[in-house]
């Protein structure tokens, strides 16, 4: 067991860290054995107050508003946090035990032994936007697909290969290996977090202190205790860059102008350009709709939406045709407590209520995105030949 264990002494505070794999067996049993025989003051756990809520309210999902969620803009970020959440259930299963149980053996030690709970981690919500606002377009597609691809990734892994994946050896080599694939994803999703971690970490509160942690943060956590960190900074979301705003609002400008040119000077031909504008968008986007198992309701909206919110970038297509499906299919409590077992294969993906209406919305966008690019390029075509 002590070789999952890291002590550090930070001045004078003692400090141990016991780095675990979120559904090993053997993770909660150390976790338990390592406060009963500590008696800590303090006990952080890698959980923010979201999840922290998630893992103490386990009808949270049958209370959400999904039109709620499509309104703030979250949609992309619930679909993802569902789909990322359903590989570790899926190991959890394998071995008979609930994902993220070394957690909550720290919460239940806290209360039974009178210790401080931390909650150490930063927000989820923070750490994926800032993730998504720092990569460039190849991660964050790279990112999507790896996401997806997991639901059907039915390979085993053995306790052994757990373990073997709590020493430093094979972390810094899986780590290694997610750096030169998802370098932006690696700096967001493990180097700030250890910073932040290992911040609350030596403020806790006490002379004793013992981290329950995913031992993948456990190196990082070491070399950082001893360094200075700017936690406010690790909080903030990066705005949009003014480049992309700028962007987003002169494309729809230039094509107007394209189009508006073009009646004054050959009106069939303006016609012609609105013509494939709505067309492309309008299609696509239905036809994103129509792939993500939209109700037909929702594939209309998305086609008469698409045209409309391509020329406004603080719009989206699949807003409205989520928001649609949510009306004509609307999620009972009985989908939200199918998702882990839905979550299993593509079929049930696409067949529960609540993963449909999200994959309406991100299906819908992506559509109309890609109807964008071709219907504008095909309104270029026309105003190069009018002009010719």
């Amino acid at each position: 067991m002590e070789s999952n264990i890291t002590r550090l002494d930070y001045n004078g505070k003692e400090i141990i860290l016991i780095g675990t794999a979120h559904v090993s067996k053997n993770s909660v049993d150390e976790v338990r054995e390592t406060i009963e025989k500590e008696r800590p003051d303090s006990i952080c756990i890698e959980l923010d107050q979201q999840r922290y809520e998630a893992i103490n309210q386990k009808d949270r999902w049958s209370n959400t508003n999904l039109v709620q969620v499509i309104k703030s803009k979250r949609a992309g970020f619930m679909f993802v946090n569902i789909l990322l959440s359903n590989y570790q259930r899926k190991l959890a299963e394998q071995f008979g035990i609930e994902s993220g149980q070394e957690m909550m053996e720290g919460i239940a030690c806290a209360k039974e032994y009178g210790a401080e709970l931390v909650l150490a981690d930063r927000s989820i919500q923070i750490t994926f936007n800032r993730i998504w606002r720092g990569c460039s377009l190849w991660e964050k597609i790279k990112v999507v697909f790896s996401i997806i691809l997991s639901v059907v990734d039915d390979e085993e892994i053995t306790e052994d290969d757990l373990e073997k994946l709590k020493s430093d050896d094979m972390l810094t080599a899986a780590l290694s290996e997610m750096g030169s694939a998802f370098k932006g994803v690696k700096k967001y999703l493990v180097d700030e977090r250890d910073q932040y971690l290992a911040y609350k970490i030596k403020h806790a509160p006490g002379d004793k202190v013992v981290a329950v942690l995913g031992a993948a943060h456990v190196p990082g956590i070491k070399e950082e205790i001893f360094k200075d960190q700017d936690i406010k900074k690790l909080e903030v979301i990066p705005p949009k860059s003014n480049v992309g705003k700028i962007i987003g609002w002169m494309i729809p400008i230039v094509l107007v102008g394209v189009i508006v040119a073009t009646f004054i000077a050959n009106p069939s031909s303006g016609w012609e350009q609105a013509k494939t504008w709505i067309i492309w968008n309008g299609a696509l986007s239905a036809l994103g709709t129509l792939i993500a198992g939209g109700h037909i309701v929702s594939v209309v909206v998305a086609f008469f939406a698409a045209p409309i919110t391509s020329l406004n970038p603080l719009l989206a297509a699949g807003w409205f045709a989520g928001t649609s499906e949510a009306h004509f299919r609307k999620p009972k409590v009985e989908d939200f407590e199918s998702l882990p077992k839905d979550l299993g294969s593509i079929k049930g993906l696409w067949k529960n209520k609540v993963t449909k209406v999200l994959m309406v919305v991100v299906f819908a966008n992506l559509g109309s995105v890609l109807g964008t690019w071709l219907g504008g390029l095909n309104i270029i075509g026309i105003f190069i030949n009018t002009f010719s």
